[in-house]
């Protein structure tokens, strides 16, 4: 029997989380018009966990508030994402794992975008090609056993 393959990036490095938002009242006044902001989008995807270790995107550095941008008036969100790996397998899984949280999380008005940070990763162009293609997405989610890997990345384990 062949060995099974071990984890492409077995020691990954671990990055400080950033503190959690302090919610005001208005944050809880339903007659208040709240923007969506980086932050809020940012704290959606922070607690995703990576396919192939028992930590955050955020822990990873996958994942930085610097990288997301919103504009709430065009109902566009961009998340630029960053593989711990140039040559990370888990690339599309992470972006497709991101993508449905949130799909799921946002209002619907919003377009959302999401790609590798330039330069950072070996096949940047084709995973960036496969998560903006709206039919492969769709096909993906189709796939019970992706679907499943997805839903084990968004499950709090906190």
């Amino acid at each position: 029997m062949a060995p099974t393959p071990g984890l492409e990036n077995a020691n990954p490095l671990i990055f400080e989380k950033l503190e959690d938002r302090t919610f005001t009242g208005d944050d809880y006044n339903e007659l208040v018009t709240d923007v969506i902001d980086s932050r809020e989008v940012f704290d959606l995807i922070r607690k995703i966990y990576d396919p192939e270790h028992p930590l955050t995107l955020e822990q990873l550095n996958v994942v930085e508030e610097s990288r997301v941008t919103v504009n709430d008036a065009e109902n566009e969100v961009v998340i630029e994402f960053t593989p711990t790996i140039p040559h990370c397998s888990m690339a599309t899984l992470i972006g497709l794992a991101i993508r449905v949280k949130l799909l799921r999380a946002l209002p619907p008005r919003f377009k959302v975008d999401v790609c590798i940070t330039p330069g950072t990763h070996a096949s940047e162009d084709a995973v960036n090609k496969q998560l903006a293609d709206k039919e492969r997405v769709a096909a993906a989610l189709e796939n019970p056993y992706l679907l499943e890997v997805i839903n084990q990345c968004l499950h709090s384990k906190s």
